[in-house]
């Protein structure tokens, strides 16, 4: 094994966030090798008549129109909150980590005769919380901001490393990018490499996904985030060896 496999992780996480996943690796004097499973495609988002907008990923944020005077926004997480601010809602405000504590922090905040709720999700996700928002008395307008679909390959840097068994830790940032990226490796033949890596991920239903999507294999390790945030999941590695500074491979 290379000498630096130890420090060098792969991050399946999709473009633009996969960059800034690489940067922050780096700066914890990782070794980040780029390794997309989704390539994301943002759609125009119209604002309709409602009482507050709802985001859970700052791919979603960044598709938003400029806002409207006073229309509310709640966010998953301080970083989709900070995404929406960046595109202009500047009084963004975030819940916890998932979509149950949006769900609950829109019931805190808003009133389901306020009128109806605009959820800008990407195409496929956020069914859960459309219901559960329903639930709650809410009328939801659930709008796709972005398609996600899986990528056709994975780049060819990333398969000689893993091939020469180049690479000991692997990060998911959601099941569906565990799934697809699981899914090319098993097609590029490297299913039994990556079973030999260490698996990060950032909440148990990301957990769920890559034990199922590698059976029967199993992982060499799987730890889960202690909350479902990036910064809990970097803390799982936290920083590199002293004087093995990192850099973005792809």
């Amino acid at each position: 094994m290379p000498a630096d496999a130890s420090r060098t992780v792969l991050v399946t996480r999709p473009e633009p966030g996969g960059a800034e996943t690489a940067a922050r690796l780096a700066a914890l004097g990782w070794q980040p090798l780029l390794a997309p499973a989704l390539v994301l495609a943002p759609r125009p988002v119209a604002l309709p008549p409602c009482q507050a907008v709802l985001v859970t990923s700052r791919a979603a944020a960044r598709a938003l129109p400029p806002p409207r005077p006073g229309l509310a926004l709640l966010a998953v997480g301080a970083a989709t909150a900070e995404a929406a601010r960046e595109a202009g809602w500047y009084q963004a405000e975030a819940a916890e980590g998932t979509a149950a504590d949006l769900a609950r922090l829109a019931t805190a905040r808003l009133n389901p005769e306020g009128g109806p709720l605009l959820l800008a999700v990407g195409q496929g996700y956020s069914l859960d919380l459309a219901a559960d928002l329903r639930a709650r008395g809410f009328r939801v307008l659930r709008r796709i901001a972005y398609a996600a679909r899986p990528a056709t390959r994975l780049p060819d840097d990333v398969l000689r490393r893993v091939g020469a068994e180049g690479v000991s830790k692997i990060l998911f940032h959601s099941p569906r990018s565990a799934g697809c990226a699981i899914t090319l490796f098993r097609e590029a033949g490297h299913a039994a490499t990556i079973a030999r890596m260490s698996a990060l991920v950032i909440s148990p239903r990301v957990a769920e996904a890559a034990r199922r999507a590698l059976d029967p294999l199993h992982w060499r390790a799987l730890c889960v985030a202690a909350r479902p945030t990036e910064e809990a999941l970097l803390a799982l590695l936290g920083p590199a060896p002293a004087g093995q500074g990192g850099r973005p491979l792809l």
